[in-house]
């Protein structure tokens, strides 16, 4: 019981003292806001770094190269895992159709010349089936030495010229970069065939060691024409397709790029090419 004899507090020291709960009170308030507000960015900045995860995920997935084995060929593209060119600006028409990696027996004996390989009946353009991979610098040196002839046979009608695409090369440290590019042809043979051509030439031009990401496939493509390609190249819709060319590639016995044949005759990578197949070519005429 309080002693009757104690002061009475002043109106001056209750004010203060009310005021002073007052100053503690919203403190008090002030520390639970800020505590409030931290928990809310941190719940922002963990769904951004959520979303980014998933993103990445996505990305690694599609550059690492975790796709089915079986899918659709591409218009143009063909069962061995060829693009035609019938011209420099023109492919050759195709059967839509399935192809599945299970098909390929690694074990079998590979015959004398890949299928599909062979010398073009009496009458027709000589056959030239060669097999690149995006990320070989000795394809790139093939394109730069040869393309100009290359393209002077298509628009004479001496020959086709079918583009395998492999991906020999393919390593993490690129992020699979032969089949990525393998796959961009492919969306740009189904979408834009008369940039077909420009598009590979400009990969081989551009490539780099380190090789491209699937923005920079994709912003080629359309300025080489092929803007409709875009979403492919990024899905990677026809990494089936890359997938099957490669392995059917190797289980028929082509060992390296560039593997280039005419009328079914195997270039040995020396001497010019150009000496190699001209009298091929002319033996036809």
């Amino acid at each position: 019981m309080a002693s009757q004899n104690t002061p009475r507090p002043t109106k001056a020291e209750r004010t203060a003292e009310a005021r002073e709960k007052a100053r503690q009170m919203r403190e008090a308030e002030q520390r639970k806001q800020k505590r409030n507000s931290l928990l809310v960015r941190w719940g922002v900045v963990a769904a951004v770094v959520a979303i980014v995860a998933i993103i990445a995920v996505v990305v690694a997935t599609n550059q690492r190269g975790d796709f089915p084995d079986a899918g659709s060929t591409p218009a143009h593209g063909n069962k061995y895992g060829g693009i035609t060119l019938t011209s420099s600006t023109e492919l050759a028409t195709s059967d839509a159709a399935t192809v599945d990696v299970s098909t390929v027996d690694p074990e079998a004996k590979p015959p004398a010349v890949p299928s599909g390989v062979a010398a073009a009946p009496k009458g027709d353009p000589a056959q030239i089936v060669i097999y690149v991979d995006t990320a070989c610098p000795h394809c790139a040196e093939f394109e730069a030495a040869y393309s100009g002839q290359l393209k002077k046979w298509l628009d004479s009608g001496d020959a086709t010229v079918e583009y395998r695409t492999v991906a020999f090369l393919d390593q993490p440290a690129t992020g699979n970069y032969s089949s990525r590019g393998a796959n961009a042809l492919a969306c740009v043979a189904n979408t834009s065939p008369k940039s077909f051509l420009p598009f590979m030439e400009t990969l081989f031009e551009r490539q780099v060691p380190t090789g491209m990401d699937s923005d920079e496939l994709a912003s080629i493509a359309s300025e080489a024409g092929a803007g409709g390609a875009e979403s492919c190249i990024k899905d990677g819709t026809y990494r089936p397709y890359a997938k099957y060319t490669d392995a059917l590639a190797r289980a028929e016995g082509v060992g390296g790029t560039p593997a280039v044949y005419v009328d079914g005759k195997l270039w040995d990578n020396t001497g010019d090419f150009v000496e190699f197949a001209q009298p091929i070519l002319d033996a036809r005429a």
